[in-house]
Order: C-alpha cells, then structure tokens, then sequence
C-alpha cells in the first residue's frame, strides 16, 4: 500500500502544493494523515473480519453496491494509471532528456513487457525496492541541505495561514483513495490474514503503512519548503525534479529520475492489476482475459495521456478524483461492520465507526466543492 501510494503522483502533488502553499502545506499534510488512518483502518479491519475482499462485502451490504464500487475503482485505476504514465514519462525526461510524451510511450511498451515476462517483473520490482531505499536517502539528505524552516512549519501545520480543500482531497486522493485503500487489505487476505485473531496485525499493517507514507511525504514537503524559502524556484514542467537539482545538483536530480521513473513504471502494471481484478469478478470476459484487459488498460492510459498531455496537471488531477472514491467505499464497509451476518463475531469499535463516518462525510463534503470549484480550473 506504502508503495502504491509513494509514486509519481505523490511527488510531483507534495512539490506543487508546498511551492504554492509553503509552510502552511503542513496542515494539509497533518489533516490527511488523521484521514488515511480514519479511512484505513476501518476498511482494513472490515475486509479482515468478513474474510471477503472489498466488492464481495460491498454487494452483502446491498445487491448491485459492490458492483459500483468495483465500477468506481476501475474509473479511478484508469485516473492513477493516466497519471503513471505520465510520471514514467516526467522521469525519463530527466532521466535522458527525451520529451516526456516519447518518453511514456517508451513506458507503457516496457510496462507491458514487464507484466507478461514475469521473470522482468519480478526483476524490476526489486530494483524499485532499492531504488526507494535510495529516494528515502536523497529526500533526507535534500531535506538537510536545503535548511527547511523548521519552527514555521512546525507553527502554520497547526496554524496556517491558508487552507486550501484542493490539497487535502488530493492527497487523501493519492494515498488512500481509489484502489489503493483496498490493495493492502487484500494483499492480507491473499496471505490469509483475516479474522477475528488477525485485528492486532492488520491494525499494525494499516498503520505502519500509513506511518511509511505520512513520514516520506513529510520529509519531502521540508525538502521542498527548504528550497522554495531559500529563493528556488520550481520548474513548472516537473516541479519535484527541480527541487532535486536546485538542493543536489546534477547527480542528485538524475538519480530523481531514474527513481521517479521505477516508481512510475510499476506502479503502471500495479494499477492496471489491481484495477482488473475488482473488473474479473464483476465480468465473465475479463476472468476468462484477464491478461489481455490488463495490457490493453496500460494501452489505453498511455493513449489517453499521449492525447491529453499536461503530465503535471493530470498528477494532481487523478489525486482529486480518486478522493471520489473513498466515501463510497467506506460507508460501504461501515454499515458491513454492523451485520454479524457479514463480520461474524467481530465487533467494530464505535470510536472507529464514528471517525470512519467523519471522514466519508467530511471527504463527500470537500469533494463536491472541489468538482464544483477547483476541477474547471485544472481541466482548463
């Protein structure tokens, strides 16, 4: 899940955001943190108690309600996977200095050779393992030579000078929304981690995931916030490339691309999985060509982001969409938590609950005024 959330468009929204928001971005930060772990930990410890995966639980709750979550997942899967294509594309731009449209067709063939040789695949996800070990590194040591302002950030996390709904939904969007809110708990469920005696380690999973992500976002916003108070300022074509090259030169800012470019280019395949397999168990024809949907769902994202170019705006604009999602998914789960018919003897705690219908109605709330407001502008 941590993994899944840490990509291109996670970077590229914590270096927009942060040059336009500065210090104030913090209270973003901190106001997405309390609502991943508010989505997260219910919709792992439901999925884990009923020992079904997302859908399955969703269509118990009402006939036809799994059906357009699963629906709602594929849209926003596409979204996350346009975005991929594009951070692939951003990356190997920095990466060899080729256009970024070339560059994510170039992409979307390796992406496709990576899922059906499995032996590649396997291959490049541990190269991107290590190549997130080192993007760790290299945000620290950014971070460090940057010289952040610390007390001002620490001030305006809690007292900002400006709130702006667009990075909140955005960034819950890009870390828990859409398939990723799901990917985790069904990863557990794959590794037969379900049931009552399971509550103590899913929790810790969500949580522990969550913590990964929160703490690699908040280390990359004082990187960035270092750069843009020290005077930088950011590329508009590819904003987190640029706080690499200013803090770290060169070097720094091509290895930025090498690792924005594994990110993206698994997290291409990764999507794609993920999304079809909400779609095989809602459609005969894709369980009987499940590899075949998944190539042409990679097909079709590069297409439409070749048609459509601007990779920037389409990474902010797929975190936005996806926020979408998650309500749906969670009041989902919430009124499964109170059917023993679903859940078994499992009870979930009412603090849970109430913080679960927090965050669907508070996420619900802001993105409707987003689509309302914020969307128009983006898509201009």
């Amino acid at each position: 899940m941590a993994t899944s959330a840490i990509g291109p468009g996670f970077l590229t929204q914590t270096a927009v955001f942060t040059d336009s928001l500065r210090a104030s971005f913090g209270f973003a930060i901190l106001v997405s943190i309390v609502f991943d772990l508010g989505a997260q930990l219910n919709t792992w410890r439901v999925i884990a108690a009923a020992g079904q995966p997302a859908h399955v639980v969703a269509n118990a709750v009402r006939p036809g309600l799994g059906t357009l979550l699963t629906a709602l997942v594929a849209i926003g899967g596409l979204a996350f996977n346009i975005g991929n294509v594009a951070g692939a594309g951003l990356g190997l731009n920095v990466l060899l200095g080729i256009d970024p449209t070339l560059g994510a067709a170039l992409s979307a063939a390796i992406a496709l050779l990576l899922f059906l040789v499995r032996e590649a695949g396997r291959a490049m996800d541990r190269f991107a393992q290590l190549l997130g070990l080192l993007m760790v590194a290299l945000t620290v040591l950014v971070a460090w030579r940057s010289h952040p302002p610390l007390g001002e950030a620490a001030l305006r996390t809690f007292v900002p000078e400006r709130i702006d709904v667009l990075s909140i939904v955005t960034l819950v969007g890009g870390t828990v929304g859409g398939y990723i809110t799901f990917a985790g708990a069904h990863r557990l469920l794959d590794a037969g981690v379900s049931g009552v005696k399971s509550m103590g380690e899913v929790t810790q999973s969500a949580v522990r995931a969550i913590g990964i992500a929160s703490l690699m976002r908040a280390v990359l916003f004082l990187a960035a916030l270092g750069v843009v108070s020290g005077g930088g300022v950011l590329d508009p074509a590819n904003p987190p490339a640029s706080v690499f090259r200013i803090a770290s030169g060169e070097v720094g800012y091509r290895v930025f691309g090498l690792v924005m470019w594994s990110a993206a280019i698994t997290s291409v395949v990764g999507a794609a999985y993920t999304s079809v397999t909400f779609l095989r168990a809602a459609l005969p024809v894709v369980e009987r060509r499940w590899r075949e949907t998944i190539c042409v769902f990679i097909v079709v994202s590069a297409v439409v982001f070749l048609v459509v170019g601007r990779p920037v705006k389409i990474l902010i604009l797929v975190g936005a969409l996806n926020a979408l999602v998650l309500p749906v998914g969670l009041v989902a789960v919430l009124l499964a938590a109170r059917r023993p018919a679903i859940v078994g003897e499992y009870r979930h705690p009412a603090v849970l609950s109430a913080a679960g219908w927090l965050v669907s109605a508070a996420m619900a709330a802001m993105g409707a005024l987003t689509l309302w407001r914020e969307l128009p502008k983006l898509l201009r």
